[in-house]
């Protein structure tokens, strides 16, 4: 049985497993995942996202990059965006929840999103908020766990192909 293992990365660490995280971000924009990319793009600028918009605010203390490993090997990923406005600072921000294509129906992103409310808890956050394309396989997850719909943004972002505009719901969760 494999073993299931979440982390919290520091940039350093992060850093290290770079390649990893660029792979799994092409591999999950490839299988159509809606996070921010359209395919095709290179590993070097799956690499860029990683290196130039989360390392550094890894290393800031406004993000927490959790790494899913999966006897040793990432499998996954999530990160909490704690970098609020003054008047937020009880609020934090869910971003790419991200399972390899080849682990997922495991429970890799169930046990992610678990240890995001736990960090987020450490860090007096009562209030979480993500967004998620709209019908994305990822929103039934988001609801088991308590979250709530805000509301839907209709044509918000194009999908993963880069084929056609899709809504986002909005989803927030109180934490007690």
């Amino acid at each position: 049985m494999a073993k299931l293992d979440i982390i919290a990365l520091d940039a350093k660490q992060a850093e290290a497993r770079l390649p990893e995280l660029a792979e799994l971000l092409r591999a999950c924009v490839y299988d159509g995942a809606s996070v921010h990319f359209v395919a095709p793009f290179s590993i070097e600028q799956a690499q860029a996202f990683w290196r130039d918009k989360t390392l550094p605010s890894v290393a800031g203390g406004g993000r927490v990059l959790l790494a899913a490993l999966v006897d040793g090997e990432l499998a996954g990923s999530a990160q909490l965006d704690c970098d609020t406005p003054p008047n937020q600072p009880h609020r934090a921000e869910v971003c790419k929840l991200l399972v390899h294509p080849r682990h997922r129906r495991q429970g890799i992103a169930r046990a992610l999103m678990i240890e995001l409310e736990r960090q987020a808890q450490a860090r007096r956050r009562s209030l979480l908020t993500l967004d998620t394309a709209s019908g994305d396989k990822a929103e039934p997850l988001y609801r088991s766990l308590g979250y709530q719909v805000a509301g839907t943004i209709p044509g918000f972002a194009l999908d993963g192909r880069g084929e056609k505009l899709n809504a986002t719901t909005i989803l927030y969760k109180a934490l007690n």
